[in-house]
Parts: structure tokens; C-alpha cells; sequence
């Protein structure tokens, strides 16, 4: 069964570490094939630990509960607590493993020189911590060295972190999803692309080298894979979305899942 959301599914954010990797997967194949001999698309990673007290985040698969009590620690209690009933702690460990983050590269084939970078956002990029600092010096590092940048945000959580600051985009702006495109051979040029949750995801372009036609991505069949792919049909849309819709988008997808519920 396909989404009750013919767009961007926003019920994906609670699966977006796997959402993430299979849309770079395929945001790659679907790249590849409109790449010249000389060419290459590649997906790269990095390790980010995620900051779990900096902001608030929606769920954590890597907190757990592992013991009653505080093991190994002492108790000796004072003169003046020695009335006092002290209560055992249920404690908590928080995995602080660094987690893979995909990303797309295109290359030269021979020399591998660098020409373009796709990323697509998570909310580890856009929340304080670990993730957010090491993605705003990469944005730092591929301007200085003229590569392109496409970075996409399909997350909904967090504040927006792309290599234009969102003071800089125009008023009239206000849609949930961005995509923005800055090309390496420019200074202060930045193509924004902004998407509404209520209308299918655009294909955008992407650009190559200076003197090369832009290759085109769709967006919207990235998403529609992966939803299949994942067989997120199985997806309990009757639990609140995480980021909560609010006002007339919440009423209208209220009516999208009832809808669904009816076939």
C-alpha cells in the first residue's frame, strides 16, 4: 500500500536513520545514470555522536535502562542523613557509540578530484552537538575549496543549518521542506528551492562542473522508494507525528490517513 501522503511522508522522520541511508543510496543510482564516462557518483559517511542533552529530539533507539542501583558506589551515610530514606536510583546508560551518516559525492573517475557534494540533512546536522559542528565545518571546507553543495532537508525537527542562513531567505518563504544549491565557482550566488508538504517534492538540479548542463534529481521518487522499499505501510499513523502537524496541516492530514483507513 503507498503512503497516505502522495508528498513527503512526515511520519518518515521517526525512521529517518534508515530513510537517510537508503534515499543516498538512491539519490546515487539515480545520479549515476546521468553521469558522463569521466564521472562517478559515490556515497561517503562520516561518524557523528549525536549530543543527547543539547536539545530535545524525538526518540533515542540508544538509551536504555541497564540496572537498579548504582553499582560499585558506596553508601555511607552522615550523621544528619542517617533519618533520612534514601531512594536507589534506576539507572539510565546513554550510548554515546558514534553513528554513520551518509552523503553523496560526485568525482572525477580518473583523478578523483571533487566536484559536487549531495547531502541530505538530519536532525543530528540541525541540533547542537557533535553532528551540527562537524557539518557546519564541512560546509566550511567545501566552499573554500569550490566544490558545489546540494543539501536537502526533508526533516522537519531542528533549526534549518544550510550553508545560507535562513535570516538570508527572502520573507515571503515559508515552507516546511528546502532544498539549497550553491555552486562551487560562485561566491555569494545560492539557489533555494522551497517545498511545501502539501504538494509533490520537485525534482532539482544539480550541478556538475562550470561548463557542464545540470543533472536533474527527482526527490519525490527518492522518498516513494524508499517508503516502499521499507515497507513503511506498516506505519501506525493513529500515534501523534513527531514533529506535530499543527493547524489546517494537521486537519489535512487527518483527512489523508482517514482516507487511507476507507480502501
Amino acid at each position: 500500500m503507498k503512503s497516505p501522503f502522495p508528498e513527503m511522508d512526515p511520519y518518515l522522520e521517526r525512521h529517518w536513520q534508515d530513510v537517510h541511508q537508503a534515499i543516498c543510496t538512491y539519490a546515487r543510482d539515480q545520479m549515476q545514470e546521468q553521469l558522463g564516462s569521466d564521472l562517478i557518483a559515490r556515497l561517503n559517511e562520516r561518524l557523528v555522536v549525536e549530543s543527547m542533552f543539547a536539545e530535545p529530539r524525538t526518540s533515542y533507539s540508544n538509551v536504555r535502562v541497564v540496572e537498579q542501583g548504582i553499582a560499585g558506589v558506596e553508601w555511607s551515610p552522615s550523621s544528619a542523613s542517617e533519618a533520612v530514606a534514601v531512594a536507589e536510583p534506576l539507572v539510565v546508560q546513554v550510548g554515546s557509540d558514534p553513528m554513520p551518516q551518509a552523503f553523496v559525492e560526485i568525482m572525477e573517475a580518473d583523478s578523483q578530484r571533487l566536484i559536487t557534494v549531495i547531502e541530505f540533512l538530519s536532525p543530528s546536522n540541525k541540533l547542537r552537538g557533535d553532528g551540527h559542528d562537524q557539518y557546519k565545518q564541512k560546509q566550511e571546507e567545501l566552499y573554500a575549496a569550490k566544490v558545489s553543495l546540494v543539501e536537502i532537508d526533508l526533516v522537519r525537527a531542528g533549526a534549518r543549518s544550510f550553508i545560507l542562513p535562513e535570516v538570508q531567505f527572502p520573507d515571503r518563504l515559508t515552507a516546511e521542506y528546502y532544498a539549497c544549491v550553491h555552486r562551487g565557482w560562485t561566491l555569494s550566488r545560492f539557489e533555494l528551492y522551497p517545498m511545501s508538504i502539501r504538494k509533490k517534492l520537485p525534482g532539482i538540479r544539480v550541478p556538475l562542473r562550470r561548463k557542464e548542463s545540470d543533472i536533474a534529481l527527482d526527490l519525490q521518487a527518492l522518498i516513494d522508494q524508499a517508503y516502499r522499499n521499507g515497507r513503511y505501510d506498516r506505519t501506525d499513523y493513529a500515534k501523534p507525528c513527531r514533529p506535530p502537524l499543527r493547524g489546517e496541516t494537521a486537519a489535512w492530514a487527518k483527512k489523508l490517513i482517514k482516507a487511507r483507513k476507507k480502501k
